[in-house]
C-alpha cells in the first residue's frame, strides 16, 4: 500500500491542451458501455484512464480518490486518472491473473482518433503477455471454456469445449450432470479455468442461476456471447485448418457430441484463432474424460489448502508451496500446478511415479547431480510459445541453446544411475533423451547456433549473428575494420600536428548527433585557437570542451555510419533468419520441456522426501473397488511444516464393513478438522505420485475428495452459512460414489440443534446404507455416535449398519484445577461430556459468564450414547424418549420429506399454487408423526 501512495505521489501529468482534451471526450462519448472493461488510453510515456475506470483505479490501486483529475470544464467534466508505465503493469498483473470479474483494453492515437490495439481478459492473456511476464514467472496457462447446457427433464447435460492459448490446445468433452454442476465443476478446476463462455438466451432461469453459483464457486469469469455463436457450421473446416497433423480426420473425432461441438465453435469465434495465421497447422486436439483423473471441486480445493491463497502467512500453508521444490525456471512449477488438481486414477501410472521418487530419494548424488542441471534449464515451453508466434528474438534462441548444452550433463547423470529402477530409467528419460538430443533434432539446432550465433559476445551481453556466418556480413565487417583503421590513423596525424597527447588532450568521440569528431578541453583551446579557425570545422563548445572536426573525418565517418547502417540492416535480416530456422525445431522442445518438467516435479517430491522433519513413506497403493484406506502414524504435512509446531501423528483406519464411516466427536481445538483434513491430503498426495507424510500406508484409489469443511457466509450473494453448507452437502450426496472419499465437519450448526441434528442422521444414514463411501465426519452432535451404537444392537435397531465407527479426539481435565489440557490423540469410542465451556475458560472468559453456563448447561444435560438405546437414564431435568427404531423411521420419514420440497418446481409455479404444495407436504408429514414420537418435536 505504501508504494501505491508513493506511485500516487508522483502520478504523471495530463499533457492534452483544450483541443485535444474535447476531441477525446467526443471519442470517448462513443464507447460502448461495458462494466466489466477496464480501459487504458497510451499517452507514449504514460497511460489514462477515465470514468468508472479511473474511480475503480484510484481507490483499488491508489487508494485515494485525491489521484483523480477533471478533463475538461464544466457538465462534460470526465473523471480521470494517470497511470505509470509500472503501474500499468502492476495493475495489469492483478485484473488479469488474480481477478476474475475484469477484462482490460488499451487504446492507442490522439485527438478524436483512437482505436483498440490490446484486449485481455483473465483466460486470453496472449496481447498482455509481454506486460505480465516480461519479468516475473509465467503461470499455468489459464484455460478459456465456453458451456453449452442442455436443461431436460431427464437430467442435465453438458457440452463443454476448451483452449490453452499458451500450449495450442482444443479440447472438447460432454457428461451428463446433476443439478449442482457436481461434474462441471471439477472439470473447471481440473483445467484451470479462469474464463467461461454461455449463451446470453436463459440467464434468468433457475437452473442458469445454479450455473452461474457453480462457475462463481470455481472464481470463473463468465463472459456471455450471442446464442448464434455456438454453432458448428464450418468448424471441420476450421479445425482442419486450426489442427497439426490429426491421426484421424477432424469429423470423426468430433463426432457423437451432441453440444460439445457449439461450445468449440464459439470459442473459435471469441478467441479469433482463424485470424491469426501463425495457428494454422500448430494446435492439436483431444477428447477430455472426467474419469481420467481425480474429481475434486472448489470446496475439496479450500478444504485441503491444495493451491496457494494470497493471504498465506508463508509458502508452507498450502500443500503447492510445501511441495514445490522445483528447479526448472516455471516448467515445473506449472506442471505441479495442473498434478495437484489432476491427481491419478491408474494404479501403474501411480506407482511409476513413486518408483521414480523412490529412485531419487535413495540416491541423494543422482538427485543433487540432477537438480543442480535443472537449475540451468530456462522455461523452454515459454521460449517456444514466444518462437511459434514470431515474438522471439536471438536472445529467445540463445537461451535455448544454453539448456540443450546442459543435456548431455543429465543424460549421464541418468546413465550412471544403477539402482533397481536403471531399467525404468532408461526407458522413460534417458531414451527418450537421447532421441531428442539426437544429430537431425536438437544436434542440428545446436549446430545452427554455434555456426550462426557470436557466442563470444554473449559475455558483454551482446546478442549478434557472428560475421563469419555470412559472406555478406563478414564483408561489411572487414569495411567497418579498415574504416575504424583509417580513422585511427587520422587520430594519430591530428594529434602530431596539433602537438597535442592522443587520447589525453585531443580525444575522439563518437555521438549520434555528429558522428565521428574531435575534441580537445577548453584549457587546451587558446593553444590551437588559430589552427581551429584555418584547418577545422568547430561543432560545438561547451563546458566540457570544443567538438571539431575536417574534411576528411567527416568523410570517414559519414562512409562508417553507412557501413554501421547496412551491418545492422544485414544482422536483423539474419537474426530473423535464424529466429525462424529456430521456429522448425518448436515440437522437439515441446517434448523436451514436457520431459524436463516432470523430471523436475518428480525430483521435488524426492527433496520434499528427504528433507521433511520425520520421515515420508512410500503408500500401497490398491485398486478403488479393493483393499482399504490404513493410515498409520499420519500426519498433516503443511501444520507439521510451521515453526514450534510438535506434531501428535494418529493413525486412520477406514476399513470396510467395519470402520468404513467413521464418526469424530471431540473438543472444538481438540485436532478433529486436522485430523480429517490430513487423511484427504495423504490421499491426494499419494495419488499424484508422492510419498506421504505416514509411518506407513495402504491406500485404495478414490475418484474423488469431497469436502465440506467450514463453510462460510455468502451474503453478496444472499448465501447464509447454513444455506451454503447444505449447497455443498447436497453436492456431495448427488455426486459422491462408492469409490470417493467423504470428509464432512461440523454439519448443522447453522441452524437449530434439533434441526441441524435430524439432517445430520439423515444425511449419515443415506451416506451409509446408499453411497457407501468411506466417510469421516466431525460433529459437535453426540447423538450422532448412537448410529454406531445400533450398528451392535441388530434387535433393537431394525436394520444394520456394518461399517459406522465411533472415534474421538481425545482432552485431559485436571479433578483439581480444572485445567484442560488437548492430547490431539485420535481414539476409538464415543467422547463422553463436551468441552466447550472448558475452552471458553482457556480463551479467559469471566469467571462470571463460565459459572452461569455451567448452571445453565446442567440443566440442560440430559444426553448418553447409551439412553437414545435403552431409556435408562433417570432423574434428568428432560429426559428423551425417543426409541432408535422411532428415530430410524422418523429420520427416514423426514428426509423423504425434504426430498419430495426439494423437487417442487417452485421457479415456474406461483404462490398460491406454491402454498397448497407445501401444505399437502406438511399435512402428509404431520399424520406419519402421530405414530413417531421424533417426529412429534418438530411440530
Amino acid at each position: 500500500m505504501d508504494d501505491n501512495f508513493q506511485e500516487c505521489n508522483k502520478l504523471p501529468e495530463f499533457k492534452l491542451d483544450s483541443k485535444q482534451a474535447q476531441g477525446f471526450l467526443s471519442f470517448f462519448k462513443t464507447l460502448p458501455i461495458d462494466s466489466k472493461a477496464v480501459r487504458f488510453f497510451d499517452r507514449r510515456d504514460y497511460y489514462t484512464a477515465h470514468g468508472e475506470n479511473a474511480t475503480f483505479i484510484a481507490k483499488t490501486y491508489y487508494h485515494t480518490t485525491t489521484a483523480m483529475r477533471q478533463l475538461g470544464n464544466g457538465s462534460d467534466a470526465l473523471s480521470s486518472v494517470s497511470v505509470s508505465k509500472n503501474m500499468f503493469e502492476t495493475i495489469a498483473r492483478d485484473l488479469l491473473l488474480e481477478r476474475t470479474d475484469h477484462t482490460m483494453e488499451v487504446y492507442e492515437g490522439s485527438g478524436s482518433n483512437w482505436r483498440l490495439v490490446r484486449t485481455g481478459s483473465p483466460g486470453n492473456l496472449g496481447s498482455f503477455e509481454d506486460v505480465l511476464f516480461a519479468n516475473y514467472e509465467m503461470q499455468e496457462a489459464p484455460a478459456v471454456v465456453a458451456i453449452l447446457p442442455s436443461f431436460r427433464e431427464t437430467g442435465y447435460t453438458v457440452g463443454l469445449g476448451y483452449v490453452d492459448l499458451t500450449k495450442r490446445m482444443l479440447g472438447l468433452s460432454e457428461f451428463i450432470d446433476d443439478s449442482h454442476f457436481t461434474n462441471l465443476e471439477s472439470a473447471l478446476v481440473a483445467l484451470g479455468c479462469k474464463e467461461c463462455l454461455l449463451p446470453i438466451e436463459g440467464s434468468k432461469s433457475g437452473d442458469n442461476r445454479t450455473l452461474h453459483d457453480a462457475l462463481s464457486r470455481c472464481g470463473v469469469m463468465v463472459t456471455e456471447r450471442k446464442k448464434a455463436e455456438f454453432r458448428t457450421r464450418d468448424l471441420v473446416e476450421d479445425l482442419t485448418r486450426l489442427v497439426k497433423g490429426a491421426s484421424q480426420p477432424i469429423r470423426d473425432l468430433i463426432s457423437g457430441f451432441e453440444f460439445a461441438t457449439g461450445a468449440l465453435g464459439a470459442l473459435l469465434s471469441y478467441a479469433e484463432l482463424l485470424a491469426d495465421e501463425t495457428n494454422y497447422g500448430n494446435y492439436t486436439i483431444q477428447k477430455y474424460n472426467l474419469s481420467n483423473y481425480m474429481r475434486l471441486d472448489s470446496a475439496a480445493m479450500r478444504a485441503l489448502n491444495v493451491l496457494e491463497n494470497k493471504t498465506d502467512a508463508n509458502k508452507n500453508f498450502s500443500l503447492f508451496g510445501l511441495m514445490n521444490r522445483t528447479c526448472t525456471a516455471g516448467m515445473g512449477h506449472r506442471l505441479l500446478h495442473r498434478w495437484l488438481k489432476q491427481p491419478l486414477l491408474d494404479v501403474k501410472e501411480i506407482n511409476t511415479r513413486l518408483d521414480f521418487v523412490q529412485a531419487f530419494a535413495e540416491d541423494p548424488a543422482l538427485r543433487q547431480d540432477l537438480r543442480q542441471h535443472l537449475k540451468r534449464i530456462s522455461d523452454i515451453e515459454r521460449l517456444t510459445h514466444n518462437l511459434e508466434r514470431k515474438r522471439a528474438g536471438l536472445q529467445h534462441v540463445v537461451k535455448l541453446y544454453q539448456s540443450s548444452v546442459r543435456l548431455p550433463y543429465i543424460k549421464i547423470a541418468l546413465q550412471n544411475y544403477e539402482g533397481q529402477f536403471s531399467i525404468l530409467m532408461k526407458e522413460r528419460y534417458f531414451n527418450e533423451l537421447e532421441s531428442l538430443t539426437a544429430d537431425d533434432k536438437l544436434g542440428k539446432f545446436i549446430a545452427l547456433v554455434e555456426t550462426a550465433v557470436d557466442l563470444d559476445q554473449l559475455e558483454i551481453g551482446e546478442y549478434m549473428i557472428s560475421p563469419a556466418y555470412d559472406s555478406e556480413l563478414s564483408k561489411l565487417k572487414d569495411e567497418q575494420e579498415m574504416l575504424e583503421g583509417e580513422i585511427h590513423t587520422l587520430h594519430k596525424q591530428t594529434a602530431n600536428d596539433l602537438d597535442l597527447p592522443m587520447d589525453k588532450a585531443l580525444k575522439l568521440d563518437r555521438g549520434t548527433q555528429f558522428g565521428h569528431v574531435f575534441r580537445i578541453t577548453k584549457k587546451e583551446e587558446p593553444k590551437i585557437r588559430k589552427k581551429l579557425s584555418t584547418q577545422f570545422i568547430v561543432l560545438e563548445t561547451r563546458k566540457d570542451g570544443v567538438k571539431f572536426t575536417n574534411t576528411k573525418l567527416k568523410k570517414l565517418g559519414d562512409q562508417y555510419q553507412k557501413i554501421i547502417e547496412e551491418y545492422k540492416t544485414r544482422q536483423r535480416h539474419l537474426v530473423n533468419k535464424v529466429v525462424e530456422t529456430s521456429a522448425s525445431f518448436a515440437e522437439v522442445f515441446e517434448s523436451l520441456a514436457v520431459l524436463l518438467s516432470e523430471l523436475d516435479v518428480l525430483l521435488s517430491f524426492s527433496d520434499l522426501v528427504t528433507s521433511c522433519p520425520a520421515p515420508y513413506t512410500r503408500p500401497d497403493i490398491t485398486p478403488s473397488d479393493e483393499g482399504d484406506i490404513v493410515l498409520e502414524g499420519s500426519r498433516h504435512p503443511c501444520v507439521e511444516a510451521q515453526d514450534w509446531v510438535n506434531f501428535i501423528p494418529n493413525d486412520c483406519k477406514l476399513v470396510r464393513e467395519e470402520s468404513w464411516f467413521q464418526i469424530i466427536t471431540g473438543p472444538n481445538m481438540g485436532g478433529k478438522s486436522t485430523f480429517i483434513r490430513q487423511v484427504g491430503v495423504n490421499i491426494l498426495m499419494a495419488q499424484i505420485g508422492c510419498y506421504v507424510p505416514c509411518d506407513k500406508a495402504t491406500i485404495s484409489v478414490r475418484d474423488c475428495i469431497f469436502a465440506r469443511v467450514g463453510a462460510g457466509d455468502c451474503q453478496l450473494r444472499g448465501v447464509s452459512t447454513f444455506m451454503q453448507e447444505m449447497l455443498e452437502t447436497a453436492s456431495i450426496l448427488k455426486g459422491a460414489t462408492d469409490k470417493s472419499l467423504i470428509i464432512i465437519d461440523e454439519l448443522g450448526r447453522g441452524t437449530s440443534t434439533y434441526d441441524g441434528f435430524g439432517l445430520a442422521w439423515a444425511i449419515c444414514e443415506h451416506i451409509v446404507e446408499v453411497i457407501k463411501a468411506p466417510t469421516l465426519f466431525a460433529t459437535h452432535f453426540h447423538e450422532l455416535t448412537a448410529l454406531a451404537c445400533k450398528n451392535s444392537d441388530k434387535e433393537t435397531s431394525g436394520k444394520q449398519f456394518a461399517s459406522i465407527a465411533n472415534y474421538h479426539v481425545s482432552a485431559h481435565i485436571d479433578a483439581s484445577s480444572r485445567k484442560l489440557t488437548m492430547l490431539y490423540k485420535v481414539e476409538p469410542g464415543a467422547c463422553d461430556q463436551s468441552f466447550g465451556i472448558h475452552v471458553a475458560e482457556f480463551a479467559n472468559f469471566p469467571e462470571s459468564v463460565v459459572s452461569l453456563a455451567r448452571e445453565k448447561a446442567a440443566e440442560l444435560e440430559d444426553f448418553s450414547p447409551a439412553e437414545i438405546l435403552t431409556n435408562e437414564k433417570k432423574g434428568s431435568k428432560r429426559k428423551r424418549e425417543h426409541d432408535p427404531d422411532d428415530m430410524s423411521r422418523g429420520a427416514a420419514r423426514a428426509r423423504q420429506f425434504l426430498k419430495a420440497f426439494a423437487d417442487l418446481p417452485l421457479e415456474s409455479m406461483d404462490m398460491k399454487e406454491a402454498l397448497q404444495e407445501v401444505t399437502k407436504l406438511k399435512d402428509g408429514l404431520e399424520r406419519d408423526a402421530v405414530d413417531c414420537k421424533w417426529l412429534q418435536q418438530f411440530f
